[in-house]
């Protein structure tokens, strides 16, 4: 019994690779060696599958990288003297580290910005402070943190995007 098994076995085996073309002849000249080369290979020829075609028809999807962008580049030259934590381009948010200068020791801020869209525009941004003020006993309050800041931080934000979107332009 276990012998038949075996057989049965070593046939589906068999069959499975040369059902896939297990030993065929490749000549190495017409065919890349390197795999990331033989897949492009592939899709200029139209072979293979793609598991995500039915999803990328339905929808179409505009990608920018982050250099093109006047607002996300913008941001991140006025944020430069911020540690940053969280830096997201995909998700369109840059989250600061928090912030203590040295006027005061016992408070910090943290700013997050989030991004709506990619037009120089008031409303494509968003721009929260949070205020962390700590006791001498180490016991910190965090609240979020409604001044100018935010209003002088969009507006520089805004002024910048619009000269770099000038330049890109040009």
């Amino acid at each position: 019994m276990r012998n038949i098994i075996k057989i049965i076995a070593c046939f589906f085996l068999f069959s499975s690779i040369v059902s896939c073309g297990g030993f065929q002849k490749v000549d190495t000249r017409k065919v890349p060696i390197s795999g990331p080369e033989r897949a492009k290979q592939n899709i200029k020829e139209g072979r293979g599958v793609s598991l995500g075609s039915a999803i990328s028809k339905s929808r179409s999807t505009n990608y920018e990288f982050s250099t093109s962008n006047p607002m996300w580049r913008a941001t991140l030259d006025i944020l430069d003297f911020l540690p940053l934590s969280t830096v997201d381009y995909s998700g369109g948010v840059i989250i600061s580290d928090w912030y203590t200068d040295n006027a005061d020791k016992n408070q910090a801020l943290k700013i997050t910005v989030r991004f709506l869209s990619n037009t120089v525009q008031s409303n494509s941004i968003k721009i929260t402070v949070h205020k962390k003020q700590c006791s001498v006993n180490q016991t910190c309050n965090v609240e979020l943190f409604k001044s100018r800041i935010q209003e002088e931080l969009t507006a520089s934000i805004l002024k910048e995007a619009a000269i770099l979107e000038k330049q890109q332009k040009k």
